[in-house]
């Protein structure tokens, strides 16, 4: 709902700070009260207000105080923000539903903030939010330990975001019974959803089943249609099921399977104390399937979500964050005065640095023109900088540009180690394009296959001659190279970092000398990176001069 604004209530101590912030979390002012000072309320009653050295709102949930000072309602006003007291019976739970159908419905409708600006987009000059809160929790004493890394919460939580609904929390516990469900009753108590990743599979470290059963006071029931269900994926794959696969048709009784099953763990819906709880399995391409296709569409239905969220990202190479916000200064406060789209920068290593252009509409078309529109905008001020979007990489743009003139590379490699060549392959088709390389890590290396002449090896010179002779040796149109200190200690008097880089293209090769900052790794994630780029600008630098 663009216009609306929510409340956002922190908790510090025994205070709670609240802040009334737009869609895009501006923040136009913000008072200190004593969160003990404010009495919860069931979500029939009517607002309540005390004056605190201001006036304090509360909404309909009895959740949401907001305080507004003197100066601050000055400061509020200003931008066209009033403090509003809402009627619940009036404006139902956000997706066409009265107060009264709320108080039968099985879960608890969504927040309603009764704090609104002005705007002829709100009808009346009123508009209401409604605003769901979703946890995830992990399960997995591997994810503690460190020895799986939990790429699920971000992706679910990446997925939430997009579909408009708000998470503040994200956990990890151990596979403890006693530890899960009290992790379990306190995303419950504070979330209006709660996702619970893993825990469902067949052996008897997996327990989220029980552990929902448990909180809920309820027993596990057998499902026959599931077990049937089960039985028949093993058999579709010629393989025979252990018994202890049936754990897997189990399920809490007053609790549901979910429709999507990509695996043999079947995903969970249960509802508890008001929230929706789901069950989904620890397997990525299982979770993720099964979020796409059923808890996300349940949850967008429960929380009314009537406007999408989309994001384009460009990638770009050779400036610092600090730099790319130097050079979109004036962009970036127009877009903080429009409130939307919005942008942020993300490092994100040898993916190059991301800027994200995210915007809010209401329906698909509507944000995608916004998203093009921005992304030419940016373009522009950022010029050749910007060398892909989205799931482009460096060396799926270079390959492009290189098969689009018909012409073959070949890479000689020390300090990366086959990086360079590995992130080639790995797109597909590059066998158009890329001849091989050589790991010459060896100083002897150098300069027996390659060509090098004798002396120091980590210099432009010595790069220079790595590009020519394997351009020779592989019989190339196009050659890079790349020497240098990856670290940990100094070789030939040069510090780790050091790189020395070299391109060969037609009649001309060009080197470069820079010392690239970060560990071994970064080092050399950074320097692979690095002379594709060096690489993609010289093919747009000839593509223009021709």
């Amino acid at each position: 709902m663009v216009g609306c604004t929510r409340v956002v209530t922190r908790a510090l101590a025994t205070r709670a700070v609240v802040v009334l912030v737009d869609d895009f979390g501006r923040e136009p002012g913000a008072g200190v009260v004593d969160a003990g000072r404010f009495r919860h309320r069931g979500h029939h009653d009517r607002p309540e207000r005390r004056r605190l050295g201001g006036l304090v709102t509360v909404d309909v949930v009895g959740r949401e105080p907001a305080v507004h000072h003197a100066q601050q309602q000055r400061a509020a006003r200003s931008r066209g923000w009033r403090p509003r007291v809402g009627c619940y019976g009036d404006v139902g739970d956000g997706h066409g539903r009265s107060r009264t159908a709320c108080a039968e419905s099985d879960c608890r409708p969504p927040r309603l903030v009764t704090l609104a600006r002005e705007s002829s987009n709100c009808g009346r000059g009123v508009c209401y939010a409604f605003v769901m809160r979703c946890e995830v929790v992990a399960v997995g004493t591997e994810l503690l330990l460190g020895q799986v890394v939990d790429t699920n919460s971000a992706w679910i939580g990446e997925q939430l975001a997009l579909a408009g609904i708000d998470s503040h929390f994200q956990t990890k516990v151990g596979d403890n019974f006693e530890r899960m469900v009290e992790c379990l009753g306190l995303a419950v108590s504070r979330s209006d959803a709660v996702i619970v990743c893993g825990g469902l599979g067949p052996t008897q470290d997996d327990i989220t089943r029980e552990v929902l059963a448990a909180v809920m006071g309820v027993e596990l029931v057998r499902s026959a249609e599931m077990e049937e269900r089960i039985r028949s994926l093993f058999g579709s794959r010629g393989r025979s099921m252990p018994e202890s696969n049936l754990r897997q048709a189990d399920c809490p009784a007053g609790a549901s399977f979910l429709p999507v099953m990509p695996g043999t763990a079947p995903g969970i819906r249960a509802v508890l104390d008001g929230s929706l709880v789901y069950l989904v399995p620890g397997v990525p391409w299982e979770m993720e399937e099964m979020m796409r296709q059923a808890v996300l569409p349940d949850l967008r239905a429960h929380a009314g979500v009537s406007s999408v969220i989309r994001s384009r990202v460009l990638r770009t190479w050779g400036q610092s964050e600090s730099g790319l916000a130097e050079m979109l200064a004036d962009r970036i406060h127009a877009l903080d005065e429009a409130g939307n789209p919005t942008l942020a920068f993300l490092a994100s290593g040898i993916e190059g640095l991301k800027v994200r252009v995210t915007a809010k509409a209401s329906d698909e078309a509507e944000a995608e023109q916004m998203l093009r529109s921005e992304a030419v905008r940016l373009e522009e001020l950022l010029g050749p900088l910007v060398f892909g979007a989205d799931e482009d990489t460096m060396e799926s743009v270079v390959l492009g540009l290189l098969a689009r003139r018909g012409t073959t590379l070949a890479v000689a490699e020390s300090m990366t180690g086959g990086m360079i060549a590995d992130r080639l392959v790995a797109v597909p088709g590059a066998s158009r394009v890329f001849r091989g390389g050589v790991v010459s890590y060896a100083g002897e290396v150098k300069h027996e296959v390659l060509g090098v002449p004798p002396g120091p090896v980590v210099t432009e010179e010595a790069a220079r001659a790595m590009a020519v002779g394997v351009r020779a040796l592989l019989r190339s149109d196009a050659s890079v190279a790349v020497t240098g200190v990856a670290g940990p200690d100094e070789q030939e008097g040069r510090p780790p970092g050091t790189t020395c880089m070299a391109v060969a293209l037609g009649e001309e090769v060009t080197s470069l000398d820079i010392q690239l900052p970060g560990g071994r790794q970064q080092v050399r994630e950074f320097a692979t990176i690095s002379v594709l780029n060096m690489l993609r600008l010289r093919l747009l630098g000839d593509e223009g001069s021709g």
